[in-house]
């Protein structure tokens, strides 16, 4: 089990460059105090849902500037809000571009939620990695610039607590010599089985596991447990990377 509330000590992180394109600015800002944050502890009624959930992106990531809303279409109607913080620097894949807005993948329940921001509300960079992980074959692959740096066997969720599939990212990175993991890699996933995972929400994470013996096999809470020659690889990829789950 692990919780996920502690704060985030060892981040992967890169310099930022603000957003400079000549879109119109979107004006209007809403009450924000009225709206639920999104985080791994919220639910966002009304987000859209991912409409390519297999696909791999480009890598581009943005971070908002400051607290923003999160509309459901461009120019649309906000449904909620994000910060700049959670689990560290909040960095979100960019899923979509229309208009000088940017759609994002979001933290919150359900699994796919997405959001539209002001592309000139964020920051912007692009992450070369993509992490794939392969449910049925109990695999994770690490990807850079497209070619495959390595393959390592894994442990999945239960059938009873399944991890989750879809398409998520790498939402922080947290260094804690209390848990079993030296470093922990909460995704912006969530078990879809369980509430909590001792205590802390039921965020769907990478890490390390003592007990070699588990690896290839189907028996966690539905995190993804990973050698510690993985986690080595896993702890350089930027916040905000895409992470690609499926049944294969």
């Amino acid at each position: 089990m692990l919780v996920l509330t502690l704060l985030c000590a060892a981040v992967v992180v890169w310099g930022v460059n603000s957003r400079s394109d000549d879109f119109d600015s979107w004006d209007e800002q809403p009450d924000l105090s009225n709206l639920v944050a999104s985080s791994t502890r919220s639910t966002l009624k009304g987000a859209p849902r991912d409409p390519a959930p297999r696909a791999a992106t480009d890598g581009a990531v943005v971070r908002p500037n400051q607290a923003t809303g999160v509309y459901d279409a461009p120019r649309g109607n906000a449904f909620g809000k994000i910060g700049r913080n959670q689990f560290g620097p909040t960095w979100l894949p960019v899923i979509a571009e229309e208009d000088g807005w940017v759609q994002v993948l979001l933290p919150s329940r359900p699994n796919g939620s997405t959001g539209w921001i002001p592309a000139d509300r964020v920051q912007r960079q692009v992450s070369p990695y993509l992490i794939r992980v392969h449910v049925g074959s109990r695999t994770l692959e690490l990807f850079f610039e497209g070619k495959r740096t390595g393959t390592w066997p894994v442990a999945v969720g239960r059938p009873e607590t399944p991890t989750p599939t879809g398409r998520t990212f790498v939402l922080g990175s947290i260094a804690d010599a209390t848990q079993s993991s030296r470093v922990i890699l909460p995704l912006g996933a969530h078990s879809q089985t369980l509430d909590t995972y001792g205590g802390g929400p039921g965020t769907v994470a990478l890490h390390a596991w003592s007990d070699s013996s588990v690896f290839g096999t189907a028996a966690s809470h539905g995190c993804v447990r990973v050698p510690d020659d993985a986690l080595d690889e896993l702890t350089k990829v930027p916040l905000g990377t895409v992470v690609l789950i499926d049944r294969k």
